[in-house]
Protein backbone atom coordinates (compact mmCIF):
# COMPACT_ATOMS: atom_id res chain seq x y z
CA UNK A 1 0.00 0.00 0.00
CA UNK A 2 2.56 2.44 0.72
CA UNK A 3 3.87 1.51 -2.41
CA UNK A 4 1.46 2.75 -3.91
CA UNK A 5 1.05 5.95 -2.43
CA UNK A 6 4.17 6.78 -2.87
CA UNK A 7 3.74 6.63 -7.03
CA UNK A 8 0.31 8.74 -6.71
CA UNK A 9 2.45 11.08 -4.47
CA UNK A 10 4.85 11.12 -7.07
CA UNK A 11 2.37 11.48 -10.18
CA UNK A 12 0.41 14.21 -8.00
CA UNK A 13 4.08 16.48 -7.24
CA UNK A 14 5.02 15.88 -11.04
CA UNK A 15 2.02 17.42 -12.16
CA UNK A 16 1.89 20.22 -9.73
CA UNK A 17 5.53 20.69 -10.74
CA UNK A 18 4.91 20.62 -14.79
CA UNK A 19 1.71 22.65 -14.75
CA UNK A 20 2.88 24.51 -17.11
CA UNK A 21 4.06 22.43 -19.82
CA UNK A 22 1.10 20.10 -19.66
CA UNK A 23 -1.04 23.50 -20.02
CA UNK A 24 1.64 24.20 -23.32
CA UNK A 25 1.27 20.88 -24.54
CA UNK A 26 -2.34 20.73 -23.85
CA UNK A 27 -2.80 23.67 -26.11
CA UNK A 28 -0.52 22.59 -28.89
CA UNK A 29 -2.22 19.39 -29.24
CA UNK A 30 -5.52 21.21 -29.41
CA UNK A 31 -4.01 23.47 -31.99
CA UNK A 32 -2.69 20.74 -34.17
CA UNK A 33 -5.88 18.97 -34.01
CA UNK A 34 -7.84 22.37 -34.80
CA UNK A 35 -5.64 23.13 -37.49
CA UNK A 36 -5.90 19.41 -38.86
CA UNK A 37 -9.78 19.53 -38.97
CA UNK A 38 -9.96 23.27 -40.12
CA UNK A 39 -7.40 22.49 -42.75
CA UNK A 40 -9.30 19.23 -44.35
CA UNK A 41 -12.47 21.05 -44.49
CA UNK A 42 -10.11 23.93 -46.41
CA UNK A 43 -8.76 21.51 -48.75
CA UNK A 44 -12.12 20.04 -49.40
CA UNK A 45 -13.67 23.44 -49.53
CA UNK A 46 -10.63 24.33 -52.44
CA UNK A 47 -11.08 21.35 -54.48
CA UNK A 48 -15.02 22.34 -54.76
CA UNK A 49 -14.13 25.61 -55.63
CA UNK A 50 -11.73 24.36 -58.53
CA UNK A 51 -13.52 21.81 -59.38
CA UNK A 52 -16.70 24.18 -59.83
CA UNK A 53 -14.14 26.48 -62.00
CA UNK A 54 -13.24 24.46 -63.74
CA UNK A 55 -16.19 22.60 -64.89
CA UNK A 56 -17.60 26.49 -65.67
CA UNK A 57 -14.44 26.88 -68.37
CA UNK A 58 -16.11 23.78 -70.06
CA UNK A 59 -13.36 21.66 -69.64
CA UNK A 60 -12.78 17.73 -70.09
CA UNK A 61 -14.58 16.27 -66.84
CA UNK A 62 -11.35 13.71 -66.92
CA UNK A 63 -8.88 16.89 -66.40
CA UNK A 64 -11.48 18.59 -63.83
CA UNK A 65 -11.35 15.39 -61.32
CA UNK A 66 -7.84 14.90 -62.24
CA UNK A 67 -6.86 18.88 -61.16
CA UNK A 68 -8.98 18.89 -57.52
CA UNK A 69 -8.03 15.67 -56.67
CA UNK A 70 -4.38 16.51 -56.94
CA UNK A 71 -5.10 20.26 -55.26
CA UNK A 72 -6.76 18.65 -52.07
CA UNK A 73 -4.45 16.29 -51.69
CA UNK A 74 -1.52 18.52 -51.86
CA UNK A 75 -3.19 20.91 -49.35
CA UNK A 76 -3.45 17.97 -46.96
CA UNK A 77 0.14 17.57 -47.20
CA UNK A 78 0.99 20.58 -46.37
CA UNK A 79 -1.97 21.00 -43.62
CA UNK A 80 -0.43 17.87 -41.89
CA UNK A 81 3.32 19.30 -41.51
CA UNK A 82 1.89 22.36 -39.96
CA UNK A 83 -0.01 20.16 -37.66
CA UNK A 84 3.08 18.24 -36.53
CA UNK A 85 5.26 21.41 -36.71
CA UNK A 86 2.20 22.83 -33.83
CA UNK A 87 3.28 19.98 -31.53
CA UNK A 88 7.04 20.53 -31.69
CA UNK A 89 8.04 18.33 -34.32
CA UNK A 90 10.88 20.09 -36.39
CA UNK A 91 9.43 20.39 -39.52
CA UNK A 92 13.00 20.54 -41.59
CA UNK A 93 14.01 17.76 -39.85
CA UNK A 94 10.61 15.83 -40.80
CA UNK A 95 10.92 16.92 -44.25
CA UNK A 96 13.93 15.36 -44.81
CA UNK A 97 12.74 12.40 -42.96
CA UNK A 98 9.85 11.99 -45.22
CA UNK A 99 11.99 12.72 -47.73
CA UNK A 100 14.11 9.70 -47.32
CA UNK A 101 10.76 7.75 -46.21
CA UNK A 102 8.99 8.58 -49.17
CA UNK A 103 12.08 7.51 -51.47
CA UNK A 104 11.88 3.82 -49.52
CA UNK A 105 8.10 3.73 -49.96
CA UNK A 106 8.80 4.44 -53.84
CA UNK A 107 10.81 1.95 -54.13
CA UNK A 108 8.39 -0.43 -53.06
CA UNK A 109 5.11 0.87 -54.33
CA UNK A 110 6.71 1.53 -58.10
CA UNK A 111 3.17 0.31 -59.30
CA UNK A 112 1.44 2.95 -57.69
CA UNK A 113 4.05 6.04 -58.74
CA UNK A 114 3.48 4.04 -62.61
CA UNK A 115 -0.59 4.47 -62.11
CA UNK A 116 0.32 7.95 -60.64
CA UNK A 117 2.57 9.09 -63.79
CA UNK A 118 0.24 7.21 -65.97
CA UNK A 119 -2.26 8.81 -65.05
CA UNK A 120 -0.97 12.48 -65.45
CA UNK A 121 0.28 11.95 -68.92
CA UNK A 122 -3.69 10.20 -69.94
CA UNK A 123 -4.58 13.84 -68.40
CA UNK A 124 -1.62 15.59 -70.84
CA UNK A 125 -2.76 13.34 -74.01
CA UNK A 126 -5.93 13.22 -73.62
CA UNK A 127 -6.76 9.66 -75.24
CA UNK A 128 -9.81 9.44 -74.63
CA UNK A 129 -12.74 12.08 -72.29
CA UNK A 130 -15.60 11.55 -70.18
CA UNK A 131 -18.04 9.80 -71.82
CA UNK A 132 -16.08 8.36 -74.54
CA UNK A 133 -16.75 4.86 -75.35
CA UNK A 134 -12.59 3.01 -74.99
CA UNK A 135 -11.04 -0.47 -75.14
CA UNK A 136 -8.14 -0.63 -73.33
CA UNK A 137 -6.27 -2.94 -70.98
CA UNK A 138 -8.83 -5.55 -72.13
CA UNK A 139 -11.76 -4.03 -70.89
CA UNK A 140 -14.79 -2.07 -72.63
CA UNK A 141 -16.47 0.60 -71.52
CA UNK A 142 -17.85 4.38 -71.14
CA UNK A 143 -15.07 6.59 -69.56
CA UNK A 144 -16.58 7.74 -66.05
CA UNK A 145 -13.62 9.50 -64.50
CA UNK A 146 -9.87 9.51 -64.43
CA UNK A 147 -8.68 9.13 -61.08
CA UNK A 148 -4.73 10.05 -60.05
CA UNK A 149 -3.98 5.59 -59.80
CA UNK A 150 -6.36 4.23 -61.71
CA UNK A 151 -9.69 4.81 -64.26
CA UNK A 152 -13.26 3.88 -63.82
CA UNK A 153 -15.26 2.66 -66.62
CA UNK A 154 -18.94 1.48 -66.99
CA UNK A 155 -19.26 -1.60 -69.55
CA UNK A 156 -22.23 -2.30 -71.82
CA UNK A 157 -23.76 -4.33 -68.85
CA UNK A 158 -23.46 -1.57 -66.73
CA UNK A 159 -20.53 -3.10 -64.73
CA UNK A 160 -18.43 -0.74 -62.66
CA UNK A 161 -14.57 -1.38 -63.42
CA UNK A 162 -11.64 0.07 -62.27
CA UNK A 163 -8.36 -0.20 -64.45
CA UNK A 164 -5.05 1.32 -63.24
CA UNK A 165 -3.81 3.84 -65.50
CA UNK A 166 -0.46 2.24 -66.15
CA UNK A 167 -2.16 -0.91 -67.62
CA UNK A 168 -3.96 1.59 -69.94
CA UNK A 169 -0.92 3.64 -70.98
CA UNK A 170 0.75 0.41 -71.51
CA UNK A 171 -0.85 -1.25 -73.97
CA UNK A 172 -2.90 -0.38 -76.98
CA UNK A 173 -6.23 2.10 -77.02
CA UNK A 174 -9.23 1.90 -79.19
CA UNK A 175 -11.16 4.55 -78.73
CA UNK A 176 -14.36 4.16 -80.44
CA UNK A 177 -16.11 7.55 -80.36
CA UNK A 178 -13.58 10.07 -80.79
CA UNK A 179 -14.38 10.17 -84.39
CA UNK A 180 -17.90 10.86 -85.57
CA UNK A 181 -18.57 8.01 -87.77
CA UNK A 182 -17.80 4.27 -87.94
CA UNK A 183 -17.79 1.73 -90.79
CA UNK A 184 -19.36 -1.71 -90.15
CA UNK A 185 -17.75 -4.45 -91.50
CA UNK A 186 -19.74 -7.06 -92.35
CA UNK A 187 -18.66 -10.32 -94.03
CA UNK A 188 -21.35 -12.54 -95.95
CA UNK A 189 -20.90 -16.18 -97.31
CA UNK A 190 -22.46 -17.37 -99.71
CA UNK A 191 -22.74 -20.66 -102.16
CA UNK A 192 -20.27 -21.41 -104.94
CA UNK A 193 -23.52 -22.21 -107.23
CA UNK A 194 -25.28 -18.74 -106.45
CA UNK A 195 -25.13 -15.87 -109.32
CA UNK A 196 -22.88 -13.22 -108.01
CA UNK A 197 -24.05 -10.11 -110.01
CA UNK A 198 -27.53 -10.97 -108.30
CA UNK A 199 -25.72 -11.54 -104.44
CA UNK A 200 -24.31 -7.96 -104.86
CA UNK A 201 -27.55 -6.29 -106.08
CA UNK A 202 -29.41 -7.79 -103.31
CA UNK A 203 -26.55 -7.08 -100.71
CA UNK A 204 -26.24 -3.44 -102.18
CA UNK A 205 -30.33 -2.96 -102.08
CA UNK A 206 -30.63 -3.92 -98.22
CA UNK A 207 -27.65 -1.53 -97.26
CA UNK A 208 -29.07 1.37 -99.30
CA UNK A 209 -32.62 1.10 -97.73
CA UNK A 210 -31.49 1.37 -94.18
CA UNK A 211 -32.03 4.80 -93.51
CA UNK A 212 -29.37 5.11 -91.18
CA UNK A 213 -26.72 4.20 -93.18
CA UNK A 214 -25.00 7.69 -94.01
CA UNK A 215 -25.11 8.45 -98.29
CA UNK A 216 -21.00 9.83 -97.83
CA UNK A 217 -19.10 7.80 -98.26
CA UNK A 218 -20.36 5.23 -99.78
CA UNK A 219 -21.10 1.72 -99.39
CA UNK A 220 -18.26 -1.08 -100.58
CA UNK A 221 -19.97 -4.82 -101.57
CA UNK A 222 -17.25 -6.75 -102.89
CA UNK A 223 -16.32 -10.01 -103.17
CA UNK A 224 -13.48 -10.61 -100.66
CA UNK A 225 -12.67 -14.27 -100.70
CA UNK A 226 -13.20 -17.64 -102.48
CA UNK A 227 -13.31 -19.40 -98.99
CA UNK A 228 -13.41 -23.32 -98.41
CA UNK A 229 -17.05 -23.97 -98.75
CA UNK A 230 -18.39 -20.23 -99.57
CA UNK A 231 -18.06 -16.81 -101.49
CA UNK A 232 -17.39 -14.46 -99.18
CA UNK A 233 -18.75 -10.60 -99.61
CA UNK A 234 -17.69 -7.58 -97.84
CA UNK A 235 -20.30 -5.06 -96.83
CA UNK A 236 -19.18 -1.99 -95.44
CA UNK A 237 -21.63 1.07 -95.04
CA UNK A 238 -20.52 4.01 -92.87
CA UNK A 239 -23.11 5.23 -90.11
CA UNK A 240 -22.85 7.89 -87.21
CA UNK A 241 -21.10 6.52 -84.09
CA UNK A 242 -24.19 6.25 -81.92
CA UNK A 243 -26.11 4.04 -84.56
CA UNK A 244 -23.28 1.67 -85.02
CA UNK A 245 -24.52 -1.29 -83.23
CA UNK A 246 -28.48 -0.69 -84.32
CA UNK A 247 -27.41 -0.92 -88.01
CA UNK A 248 -25.52 -3.68 -87.79
CA UNK A 249 -27.99 -6.20 -85.90
CA UNK A 250 -30.74 -4.65 -88.64
CA UNK A 251 -28.59 -5.28 -91.83
CA UNK A 252 -27.54 -8.31 -90.64
CA UNK A 253 -31.56 -9.24 -89.99
CA UNK A 254 -32.02 -7.66 -93.48
CA UNK A 255 -29.56 -9.25 -95.04
CA UNK A 256 -30.35 -12.89 -93.92
CA UNK A 257 -34.34 -12.17 -95.26
CA UNK A 258 -33.52 -10.51 -98.39
CA UNK A 259 -30.73 -13.97 -99.19
CA UNK A 260 -33.74 -16.14 -99.01
CA UNK A 261 -36.75 -14.24 -100.73
CA UNK A 262 -34.17 -14.14 -104.27
CA UNK A 263 -33.16 -17.76 -103.29
CA UNK A 264 -29.47 -17.39 -102.16
CA UNK A 265 -28.18 -20.12 -100.33
CA UNK A 266 -26.00 -19.59 -97.37
CA UNK A 267 -23.57 -22.38 -96.85
CA UNK A 268 -22.98 -24.11 -93.14
CA UNK A 269 -20.86 -26.46 -92.22
CA UNK A 270 -22.14 -30.08 -92.87
CA UNK A 271 -21.23 -33.60 -92.17
CA UNK A 272 -21.82 -36.75 -94.27
CA UNK A 273 -22.17 -39.95 -92.40
CA UNK A 274 -22.13 -43.25 -94.11
CA UNK A 275 -22.85 -46.06 -91.81
CA UNK A 276 -21.23 -49.75 -92.76
CA UNK A 277 -23.65 -52.45 -92.80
Amino acid sequence: MNNSADVVNSGVDWINNNQGLIIEYGLNIAAAIATLVIGMIIAGMISKTFHRILTKRELDPTIVEFVSHMVKYVIVAFVVIAALGRIGVQTTSFIAILGAAGLAVGLALQGSLSNFASGVLIVILRPFKSGEYIEAAGISGSVESVQIFATTLVTPDNKFVVVPNSAILGGNIINYSRKPTRRIDLVIGVSYQADLAKTKAVLESVVKANSLVLKDPGVTVAVAELADSSVNFVVRPWVNGGDYWPVRFELMEAIKNALDEAGIEIPFPQMDVHVDK
